[in-house]
């Protein structure tokens, strides 16, 4: 039998019973830390926190009210609108009310890191927003068993999440080396003479964009088999699939048109615009797309679409308006500086290789991340999933 097992035998082989919140946990709504300015910097050293999925708001310099948290005296943060949470274990401010910050009620037989583990453990309905602490949350309970086997628990999973989180540092600096690479690959510095410049639209055979069915016509989408590409999935990747299908009466009657296979797509829209991919499939795609067809006499398409994503924040510079929308004609206009037909190719597969190990999520970093995830929500479960304790 393993560790935890002879604990589970030894300590409660009756089962383990499920204890409400409010009587572990203490919780304050830190109105008292609210940061005074909107000034923020990555150069500063205080992390704001706000609600909502993401939490960091940005840092600030001020140093006036912040929480003192630290590894050895951490606490949750938890979001009574959205429900989540996070471990917070570093000096902080926050900037919105509807946070609160969870601590150990005194002599409460449970430890913080095993309640952060086991409130995955809770079903709670997200259908009434309002102050979900106050009204629901405190009365919802969690298995607790003695301190020893949350302890074997805590230890157990904290294993995983390291390795999962050394995974996840060694893909951010392999996808920094990659971009510093294809910087280097993609650059005319070192040999101008080699680099010819040219622009996306002239060495393009077509340029188009799509449009999107109205959406609450049925026989635009139901049974729908046509591939159709919305911006939101453009995310300097490579399409073999979309969410949404639409049907032949869309093609037949809306501006939807087909997309041959290979081409480099940017989206112009809004919080996309300047993201781009490559779509594996013939497509169609919505009106925020903007579809290059690369002429295969004049370049290679995987080189065009790694100098379209490398140079992503220039490309999304150029947005307009309120929303900062890109246009055809702007990106038509772009420059790319091209290297002779053969040496597109021998760079356009280097940089593959190198992609792989970043992006693909059937091999390489991020196949490996997804699978450390998996075991990691497997043994979660598995190991929080008390027998209920007996009552005579």
């Amino acid at each position: 039998m393993s560790k935890l097992q002879n604990l589970i035998a030894e300590l409660c082989p009756a089962g383990v019973a499920r204890v409400k919140i409010d009587d572990l946990i203490a919780y304050e709504q830190p109105t008292k830390y609210l940061v005074a300015s909107k000034s923020y910097d990555d150069g500063y050293s205080t992390p704001v926190l706000t609600a909502g999925q993401t939490f960091l708001l940005g840092y600030t310099n001020e140093e006036h009210g912040k929480y003192p948290a630290s590894a050895d005296s951490p606490v949750i943060i938890f979001d009574d609108f959205t429900t989540a949470y996070k471990w917070v274990d570093f000096e902080f401010k926050v900037k919105s009310s509807a946070m609160k910050m969870l601590t150990l009620k005194p002599n409460a037989p449970i430890t913080l890191r095993y309640f952060w583990y086991a409130l995955s453990t809770i079903s709670i309905d997200t259908s009434e927003h309002a102050r979900y602490w106050i009204s629901k949350f405190s009365n919802l309970d969690i298995p607790l068993p003695p301190v020893a086997i949350q302890n074997e628990i805590v230890r157990i999973l904290d294993t995983f999440s390291k390795l999962e989180t050394a995974l996840e540092e060694e893909l951010k600096a392999r996808t920094a080396q990659y971009q510093t690479y294809r910087r280097r690959l993609l650059t005319s510095e070192k040999d101008p003479s080699l680099f010819a410049e040219h622009t996306l639209g002239g060495i393009s055979l077509k340029v188009s964009s799509g449009s999107t069915p109205l959406a609450d016509s049925d026989r635009f989408y139901r049974d729908g088999t046509i591939p159709w590409l919305r911006t939101q999935e453009v995310k300097f990747n490579e399409i073999w699939e979309t969410e949404v299908k639409v049907t032949d009466v869309a093609l037949k009657e809306t501006g939807i048109k087909w997309v041959p296979e290979n081409c480099v797509i940017i989206a112009i829209s809004g919080a996309t615009a300047g993201r781009s991919a490559v779509n594996k499939i013939p497509l169609t795609t919505n009106q925020h797309c903007c579809n290059f067809q690369i002429d295969p006499e004049k370049a290679d398409y995987r080189y065009v679409f790694h100098w379209v994503a490398s140079h992503y924040e220039d490309i999304k510079s150029f947005g307009r308006g309120v929303r900062s929308d890109l246009s055809a004609g702007q990106l038509k206009e772009y420059p790319i500086h091209l290297p002779p037909l053969d040496m597109q190719i021998e760079i356009a597969t280097a940089l593959e290789k190198f992609d792989k190990l970043t992006r693909d999520t059937s091999s390489g970093l991020p196949a490996e991340i997804a699978a450390r995830r998996q075991q990691f929500e497997y043994y979660r479960r598995k190991l929080l999933a008390f027998k209920g304790l007996e009552v005579a």
